[in-house]
């Protein structure tokens, strides 16, 4: 690999980690605000108080219009029209221009549920006509894609597109999923302002679900949790043979607890596991390998798993405590199994494990990060013995995080004024991290089930339909 590549690559991936790491000054304390306004929202959002206080209760379809705006305006706020451009005070008009957009849902929801689904023209004098809620869609949608050229990349914008135009050109299709075609007002009425296609199950569940338990990993790694759990692992397999590829499977798999993202948690263990596998014997394509490999699994590991697990259970109509529950065994195995490969591998390259100088107290170790296995065991209990739903079992287990971490830092450092200091920068760097952490999966979620492969499977029933006039087929078990 050359020098090129090689700096290509680690500057992507320091980007999809740290996105804003290039904003300074005012930009940067903007995006923050943003951030953490985003995440008390979420939290609000989640949590009981609206039904106690009877105030700030929000409907499902504004609520996500909400959700879709923060993470619009954070995306044109951070990342600039091409790689290596700054951000431009066009960008910033874009992103106003699509939180306008979004929030004009949330303000004017009663009115669109009157109308029954007629968008709204204003008529100026005697002939000018202006469809007003049609360009304010239209607007919407192209942004939204523009959002995710810049977040996601190209191909997932490319797809979208490919289906929105199977809307609109459907008759032009092959026969088997050809249709009649859309006409504009019907495919922007129902791509931006219905509860099924932009607006429709998978940012619900992001809504719902998916950004609490980012936020919830990222708390806990702000608070030093997933330096906890390395070290931990080190400290109970860093002796063994091969010991730096078990610690760094071991480790993948608790921070893959508290973490839903591969990649972060690939580059928060890879970082200092890799290094040492390379230095007792492992070459540095195999230290890759083991650090990727456990790390990828780690979205699979219960309790905070990646986010297709809550788009699953949402499709499928289960809770999602029964995905962690049929997904923590083959997670267990997915472990055994590369500990027992990296135990193979370092048996063949007759390697040894860590000195005992460098391996940590185990007994020390453990009881020096006991109070992070707390919000951990929260949330464990609330969503396995009491069955709460998702959403309130992580909120509890995120208010419990906080709460815990501050007494740790109360009670560990003498002035209460430093203690104090150092959770609230740790808290607010939490806010700060979740919410950026979940502009490209909020965005993703918008164009998880589009207009296009539900209009898709709309027309595939019709003819199903048809197909059954003529032939003897089954009814289908689903109904569209």
């Amino acid at each position: 690999m050359d020098q090129k590549t090689d700096t290509k690559i680690k500057s992507k991936i320091h980007e999809d980690l740290s996105p804003t790491r290039n904003l300074t000054g005012l930009h940067l304390k903007i995006v923050a605000a943003i951030a953490i306004i985003w995440s008390l929202f979420q939290l609000w959002y989640a949590s009981p108080f609206p039904f106690i206080f009877n105030i700030g209760m929000f409907k499902g379809l504004p609520a996500r219009a909400i959700h879709l705006g923060f993470a619009l305006l954070l995306a044109f706020l951070i990342f600039p029209i091409s790689r290596g451009k700054k951000i431009s005070a066009f960008d910033v008009f874009i992103s106003i221009v699509a939180s306008f957009c979004c929030l004009y849902i949330y303000f004017f929801y009663d009115q669109l549920i009157d109308r029954g689904g007629v968008l709204l023209n204003i008529t100026l004098g005697e002939n000018i006509n202006i469809p007003i809620e049609l360009i304010i869609g239209t607007i919407g949608i192209l942004i939204l894609l523009e959002a995710t050229r810049r977040v996601i990349g190209k191909p997932l914008a490319i797809i979208a597109i490919i289906f929105l135009l199977f809307s609109y050109f459907g008759q032009y299709a092959p026969d088997i999923i050809s249709h009649g075609g859309l006409s504009l007002k019907r495919l922007v009425g129902f791509q931006w302002f219905d509860q099924e296609a932009i607006f429709g199950i998978p940012i619900g569940v992001s809504v719902d679900f998916i950004f609490l338990f980012v936020l919830f990993g990222a708390l806990l790694e702000t608070a030093g949790g997933g330096k906890y759990f390395l070290d931990l692992a080190f400290a109970m397999v860093g002796k063994m043979r091969g010991g730096p590829a078990k610690a760094a499977i071991l480790g993948s798999g608790m921070t893959g607890m508290i973490s839903g993202s591969s990649v972060a948690n690939t580059v928060t263990t890879g970082t200092f596991t890799i290094p040492i596998m390379k230095k007792t014997g492992f070459s540095k394509e195999k230290a890759g390998a083991i650090e990727v490999s456990s790390s990828v699994n780690g979205q699979i590991m219960p309790p905070v798993m990646g986010a297709a697990a809550f788009v699953m259970a949402s499709f499928i109509g289960v809770t999602y405590f029964e995905v962690v529950k049929h997904a923590f065994l083959p997670a267990i195995i997915s472990y055994v199994a590369l500990f027992y490969i990296s135990h193979l591998e370092a048996l063949k390259l007759n390697l040894k494990g860590m000195e005992e100088k460098d391996v940590p107290n185990l007994k020390k170790t453990f009881l020096a990060g006991l109070h992070f296995l707390i919000p951990i065991f929260v949330l464990i209990y609330l969503l396995v013995y009491l069955r709460f739903t998702a959403s309130y079992s992580i909120f509890y287990a995120t208010i419990a995080l906080i709460f815990v971490n501050l007494i740790n830092k109360l009670i560990k450092q003498p002035n209460f004024q430093d203690a104090l200091k150092t959770w609230f920068n740790q808290t607010i760097v939490g806010f700060e991290k979740g919410a950026v952490n979940m502009v490209g999966v909020g965005i993703a979620a918008v164009n998880e089930f589009n207009s296009g492969e539900r209009s898709m499977l709309m027309h595939c029933c019709r003819h199903f339909r048809q197909c059954r006039k003529v032939a003897i087929v089954p009814e289908p078990s689903f109904r569209c």
